[in-house]
């Protein structure tokens, strides 16, 4: 009997045993979400918010102050004087394709994998692609003041040039205008989709040496996008050829440093999820292995008591059996006397 309920305990103990093992399982296939770790998640990263914030307000004050104002000579001209156009992407469409679209895309994955990490740090690494590259460009801007294509058009509406005793310019122009025409080294239109392929890559495991050509298309798809960006802002005499193409490797080695710091790379077998959700799961998974071994002993342990207190039950028994067998015997021999 003692040994019979040590197997049930046993029994039981493997119950819970593969309870707690698929629990594990469902945490493995994604059970953090939003309700369940986002608070928590979003107080553990509150002091990298807080330099968003801190970064979009130096990105404000760089976009209000005046850039330097060049030197520009009238044989500077020859080169200055296309046409001053409107943009075919305005500034106001670059948040559009540069945040809220790859904000889409990871809630997009969100809500098919329920992980609240992958979301949390996307749009956190984003961002900080984002400000950190904005900012490092209006400082460049603001530093350089190299002035624009149409830069000949905004000094002078009229066309009447005019210039001073060194041979500067004395534009006559709209103040905003002007301001503005200082602004073309390097371009900030093509630096901004660089963490979203970089994203999709991990995401769909391109560099899984499977071949499959599709993904590669779909990673290169952004690029692709940032690249045309960058081609009307030479076609509207917004920019040089220069200035875009500095921009844009500045913008995919910002949102390299930046992907890398909550990613691993690519071309890994993890590099579909950020650091902070394997960390998450190596933790619950000790913290599983700690009750089962928790379990394990306290199953020995009820065990050995069940089993002792079997052994003194039939140790009082059978002390009680010799008394009687002692007694039955003295009797026995008191009547022969």
């Amino acid at each position: 009997m003692a040994w019979r309920a040590v197997a049930s305990l046993c029994s039981f103990g493997n119950f819970r045993s593969i309870f707690q093992q698929r629990r594990t399982e469902e945490v493995e296939l994604g059970a953090h979400t939003i309700k369940s770790h986002g608070a928590v998640l979003a107080r553990n990263h509150r002091h990298d918010w807080l330099i968003l914030l801190l970064l979009a307000g130096i990105e404000i004050v760089l976009f209000i102050i005046h850039p330097f104002y060049r030197f520009v000579g009238k044989d500077m001209m020859t080169d200055l004087k296309y046409p001053l156009k409107d943009s075919t992407v305005p500034v106001w469409a670059v948040p559009m394709y540069a945040v809220l679209l790859p904000i889409a895309i990871f809630l997009f994955f969100y809500f098919r994998r329920r992980n609240v990490y992958d979301l949390h740090h996307s749009i956190l690494g984003l961002l900080f692609a984002v400000l950190i590259t904005g900012v490092i460009t209006d400082a460049i801007k603001n530093a350089v003041g190299r002035p624009r294509p149409d830069f000949f058009y905004r000094c002078f509406p009229d066309g009447n040039e005019l210039y001073d005793q060194l041979g500067d310019v004395v534009c006559h122009g709209k103040d905003g205008d002007i301001k503005e025409g200082h602004k073309s080294f390097p371009s900030g239109h093509t630096s901004c989709l660089g963490f979203l392929s970089l994203y999709l890559s991990g995401k769909i495991q391109v560099f899984d040496r499977r071949g499959h050509a599709a993904k590669l298309c779909i990673v290169i798809l952004p690029l692709l996008v940032a690249s045309l960006v960058g081609i009307s802002r030479v076609d509207d005499y917004w920019h040089h050829w220069q200035d875009v193409f500095a921009g844009g490797v500045l913008g995919l080695v910002v949102a390299a440093f930046c992907y890398r710091q909550f990613f691993p790379p690519p071309y890994d077998n993890d590099g579909w999820g950020p650091y902070a959700y394997f960390l998450a799961l190596e933790e619950s998974r000790t913290n599983t292995n700690t009750v089962y071994h928790m379990d394990a002993l306290n199953v020995q342990a009820t065990g050995i008591q069940v089993v002792n207190q079997q052994a003194r039950q039939n140790g009082n028994e059978a002390f009680a059996l010799n008394g009687h067998l002692s007694s039955s015997l003295d009797e026995m021999e008191s009547g022969r006397r």
